[in-house]
């Protein structure tokens, strides 16, 4: 079977596909790859974007250059080529809030200690990120047109691309119709909540670890009797995925942190599991957790909504600016799930989850998977883009 033939098996299309369009393989992907580059990991990365954005231009040279990958930096030997450029940015490649983590010292997975734990070292990355996103604007100020996946994206690209393109908020598109047929009645007798993401390590799984465990410390403070407490009655499922050595480490270093907080027999961890597996999982869910500082958009928490779990996401990034969002029912407000950042707010809103009136769950449950169904939906995605790219697209005569 040929790529374009492969491709099409493995997209829905409503067109005769093949006769339409052709795929043409690039030999040398691995240029983007971060694992290639252990040092100086994003302009390795961006020089490895252009010789992969040149392969493509030798390989043939496009009326339009429809980017998503998100690397900016072939867009301007396109548009020297004499193809008009659009994008579709799901995160920007360097962040005014990674040089902020960087000048305060912050350390994550993504700034280690050796350089956070140096005044001059991270004056350096600082400078180096600096440089970066000065090249990365002007690249990014060659596209047309430029889609986001959400405000917060949005905002940065604004900031940072020396681009008169006003971007243009274009919500990937979240099929979550399978998920929305979930009934929102949830047995109570078996309250659990439910965390879904891969074990990686901005992920934060030790924050949910935490935040439960002194849910149930405060839980069990107030009554001893445990049978009392829909906090101590319920478990946490822990459901995600392993991408190699690296993440199962990770993976048994939670497990074993779970244990040292005394929560060891009150969580269950679900990995690599099937689509059903986690669609059984999400039907009897009661709250959802959420810990990524940043997440650019954050599909679970789509995923949570549509299937009548109430959300308890970061309060960061796209679920701060545009899923977890109030919406109006009657002309009153209408909460639609739980923002939180310390661990303190997490566990303030895990009690809130498992102790609510089955009478207020099913309310914010309903206004979550209306707002997942009408906002995230393919087909407003199939819109948006497609008024978002006809600006540039050939016109027909």
């Amino acid at each position: 079977m040929s790529t374009s033939e492969l491709a099409c098996s493995s997209v829905r299309c409503k067109v005769n596909c093949a006769a339409s369009w052709k795929v043409l393989g690039l030999q040398h992907v691995d240029l983007i790859a971060p694992e290639a580059y252990p040092r100086f990991t994003l302009i390795r990365q961006a020089w490895g974007s252009l010789l992969l954005g040149l392969e493509a231009l030798r390989l043939m040279v496009p009326e339009v250059y429809i980017d998503t990958t998100g690397w900016a930096f072939p867009y301007p030997i396109a548009k020297l080529a004499g193809s008009r450029v659009a994008c579709y940015v799901h995160y920007p490649t360097v962040s005014t809030n990674m040089l902020g983590r960087v000048w305060s010292r912050q350390p994550m997975y993504n700034n280690d200690e050796a350089v956070s734990g140096s005044s001059l070292r991270s004056l350096l990355k600082v400078l180096y990120y600096q440089a970066f996103a000065v090249v990365y604007g002007m690249a990014g100020a060659c596209a047309d047109a430029v889609m986001v996946n959400s405000s917060w994206t949005a905002g940065h690209v604004r900031q940072l691309w020396w681009s008169w393109e006003e971007p243009q908020l274009v919500y990937p598109p979240c099929d979550t119709s399978d998920l929305q047929s979930l009934p929102l009645d949830r047995r109570l007798k078996h309250l659990f909540l439910v965390s879904v993401a891969q074990f990686r390590p901005e992920k934060n799984h030790r924050l949910q670890l935490e935040a439960y465990a002194m849910a149930r410390e405060q839980a069990a403070a107030k009554d001893a009797n445990w049978r009392n407490s829909p906090v101590l009655v319920s478990s946490l499922k822990m459901v995600g995925s392993c991408r190699g050595p690296d993440d199962e480490a990770r993976l048994a270093q939670l497990q074993q942190y779970a244990q040292q907080l005394g929560i060891g027999d009150a969580v269950e961890w679900h990995v690599n599991v099937p689509y059903a597996e986690l669609k059984q999982l999400l039907g009897g869910a009661v709250g959802g957790l959420h810990t990524m500082l940043d997440e650019h958009f954050g599909i679970s928490v789509v995923e949570y909504m549509a299937a009548g779990v109430i959300p308890i996401a970061h309060n960061s990034g796209g679920p701060r600016a545009d899923i977890v969002v109030d919406t109006e029912t009657d002309g009153a407000p209408q909460r639609t799930g739980y923002l939180a950042e310390t661990k303190e707010e997490y566990c303030a809103a895990i009690k809130a989850v498992l102790e609510m009136d089955q009478r207020d769950r099913l309310r914010i449950a309903a206004a979550a998977q209306r707002r997942a169904a009408t906002m995230f939906s393919t087909e407003r995605f199939h819109q948006a883009f497609m008024q978002a790219v006809s600006p540039v697209l050939p016109k027909q005569s």
